[in-house]
């Protein structure tokens, strides 16, 4: 077998793959994730997959057009998927936000529990993920700058321990800054797609560093993905989703 695989023929093998695995919801932990099917809209229940709020190429160089597309339209869209396939034998779990269903996962039946804690936890960590992306970069300020000094020893010490957490992260997983209603900022890193809403955090920000994130562009270079992705944070909605967990209103 040849290595490197051209990308052409990584994302063919990738699209090839069925969503059962996904649907099922109990792979080993840090098992590679199942892309959806083609064409897979996700539509099928109350959980919806939103478009991403820029062109694919946004983010490019530091994160390709090519990933973009086939990180939302096919690894995001197979979680939603799959929620909704685990929830629509389960009214009172479909009537839930997917951060309230996250905040309950004992109250969820054992029988689907890993499945949802897999399913909904990949729902809400990329859908705050796309949001704060397709930015310039640079480094916040005001009153979110001033907690980061205050909390995490000013921005570029918050940056190094970030990208040292997510360059150590075993398998699959994911970097998080974390907010409490008081505005106290911390770091932390899960595995697989576990998310703060688990512990009853409120993720600010977080950084993908399953390889679908970053493998076309970066192959097994994770330190050189993570270095490059804070060229394209927003701050300006950084900062709003800072705002609005100050005031209770921040929901993913």
């Amino acid at each position: 077998m040849r290595f490197p695989l051209q990308r052409r023929e990584l994302v063919g093998s990738a699209m090839g793959l069925g969503a059962a695995a996904l649907l099922a919801g109990n792979a080993r932990p840090g098992a590679a994730q199942v892309p959806a099917p083609a064409g897979a809209a996700a539509a099928d229940g109350p959980f919806r997959l939103d478009p991403l709020p820029y062109a694919a190429s946004a983010n490019e160089p530091s994160i390709d057009a090519e990933t973009m597309e086939l990180h939302h339209d096919r690894h995001h869209a197979a979680y939603v998927t799959g929620l909704n396939a685990l929830v629509r034998d389960q009214p009172q779990l479909a009537a839930m936000p997917v951060q309230d269903i996250l905040a309950r996962l004992d109250s969820v039946p054992e029988a689907i529990r890993t499945a949802v804690r897999n399913n909904a936890g990949g729902h809400a960590n990329h859908a705050m993920f796309w949001t704060i992306m397709g930015g310039r970069g640079g480094a916040p300020d005001g009153e979110l700058a001033a907690a980061i000094s205050r909390d995490l020893g000013g921005f570029e010490a918050m940056k190094a321990e970030f990208n040292r957490r997510g360059a150590a992260r075993f398998g699959s997983g994911w970097v998080f800054v974390t907010v409490d209603r008081a505005g106290r900022l911390a770091l932390t890193d899960l595995p697989n797609q576990d998310s703060p809403l688990m512990t009853g955090a409120m993720p600010l920000m977080g950084n993908d560093v399953w390889e679908h994130a970053y493998y076309l562009t970066y192959r097994n270079r994770r330190p050189d993905y993570l270095q490059a992705w804070w060229n394209v944070l927003n701050w300006q909605a950084i900062t709003g989703r800072y705002a609005a967990a100050r005031v209770g209103t921040l929901t993913l």
